[in-house]
């Protein structure tokens, strides 16, 4: 089952999206996307670690996120992938839209063969103001792209307010 938790900063998306994991009462693989490249996201990392089970398996991988579920995904497990957008900040960073289409597109490619539970965690950011600079608009549209390509091939899609799941598409929750 591909799911995918869209919610706001602090909404409870990802720790709707741990739950879910848990429940499943499968193998975990939690895939972390940041790069802790200062102070404050090294917090947020520290946080993430701590409330996960100390059995569930860590990949750290902030670009080649298809290859990883390629190579990850078994009959019997859930993957965890937290976050989608961190991961777009990622390509988007390094400036190449190029390697930014390619890594799109093998997500997406990958996603009907991959076999086991797969979660997506990501931020909701089209909900707001138009942002003002070239590269902010561009994250928002590509972000608000991938949802929409992601949404179409996900089972169930719940959007997180206020730590209350929103279920879009699929099974209540």
């Amino acid at each position: 089952m591909l799911q995918l938790i869209l919610g706001g900063a602090r909404s409870g998306k990802s720790r709707l999206a741990e739950k879910l994991a848990i429940d499943s009462a499968l193998a975990v693989t939690y895939i972390a996307t940041s790069q802790p490249l200062d102070g404050e996201m090294s917090e947020r990392v520290a946080h993430h670690r701590a409330r996960r089970p100390v059995e569930w398996a860590l990949i750290e991988e902030p670009v080649e996120l298809a290859r990883v579920l390629r190579e990850s995904a078994r009959t019997n497990s859930c993957l965890l992938v937290d976050c989608l957008t961190l991961w777009l900040t990622n390509l988007l960073m390094l400036n190449d839209a190029e390697r930014l289409a390619a890594e799109r597109d093998a997500l997406l490619d990958c996603l009907a063969s991959l076999p086991g539970e797969i979660i997506f965690v990501s931020n909701e950011t089209g909900m707001g103001v138009v942002p003002l600079g070239e590269l902010t608009r561009r994250y928002v549209d590509e972000a608000g792209w991938l949802h929409q390509a992601l949404a179409e091939r996900c089972e169930r899609v719940v959007l997180t307010v206020a730590g209350l799941p929103l279920t879009l598409k699929g099974t209540a929750l």
